[in-house]
């Protein structure tokens, strides 16, 4: 995507808030402007605090996510015993929203940041196993015993095939669930914690009544998956070259 159309994006979304900051007039919906002031102030006065917390969360999500699901998708894909054992677990448990578990983590594991980090890792543990298992399956047989003809083992062939062909879906996996990622650390911060995007968000609008603080808090959690959007779309392009390749 190219700057200009994300710069005239943002116009546009700007635009619209302004006109409808206008129409409804009332303290509830602040304008553009105050509260990209109120966001650049309190970002000195705490909210980057809040929005380190929230990035370390999701991020260590993410991770863990990615260390357990890719290799266990591959494994999976990889292997027809394994994908006749695992696949019908995988095919109950997936369509299950992964939200309904937040109270029972918390219970659990408490209000830290495990739990958070727990149920980060639940949603995007689920995507990337079924895409990275669905990728790695679909790898042609023949190709697979071409090279092991070639003295091609099995360590080979988790290199120069099945990480590579695995490795598209499993960014995938993560561009898909940063959005409900996100939304899910919200939930999880509104109560028991003092620290987090979520907390302030909640704490600025329903406690203190200070709206354009709150939307200034709404706008570091969209610019926190917005960046971690395009640092996937980074990844890919640096690690999946041969992808944008005319």
């Amino acid at each position: 995507m190219k700057q200009r159309d994300v710069f005239l994006a943002v116009l546009t979304i700007f635009g619209a808030w302004q006109a409808a900051a206008m129409i409804v007039n009332m303290p509830i919906l602040p304008t553009p402007l105050t509260v990209v002031a109120v966001f650049l102030k309190e970002m000195q006065k705490g909210l980057l605090t809040h929005f380190a917390f929230s990035l370390w969360r999701v991020t260590a999500g993410m991770l863990l996510s990615v260390l357990v699901a890719a290799p266990a998708g591959l494994a999976i894909g990889a292997s027809k015993r394994l994908s006749r054992l695992f696949s019908p677990v995988i095919y109950l448990l997936y369509p299950i929203p992964k939200v309904v578990f937040v109270p029972v983590i918390i219970l659990f594991l408490g209000i830290g940041d495990t739990s958070k980090i727990i149920i980060m890792f639940l949603i995007l543990f689920f995507q990337i196993i079924v895409l990275v298992r669905d990728q790695a399956s679909g790898i042609s047989p023949q190709l697979i015993q071409s090279l092991q003809s070639l003295g091609a083992g099995r360590r080979a062939l988790f290199r120069f095939v099945y990480l590579p062909a695995s490795l598209p879906a499993v960014l995938t996996a993560l561009r898909q669930s940063i959005g409900t990622a996100v939304a899910v650390l919200y939930i999880t911060e509104l109560s028991a914690t003092k620290y987090g995007l979520g907390y302030y968000i909640y704490y600025k609008g329903s406690t203190l009544f200070d709206y354009p603080s709150m939307y200034a808090g709404v706008i570091a959690m969209s610019l926190l998956g917005l960046g971690m959007y395009f640092s996937v779309d980074w990844l890919e392009r640096k690690w999946c070259r041969w992808k944008f390749v005319n």
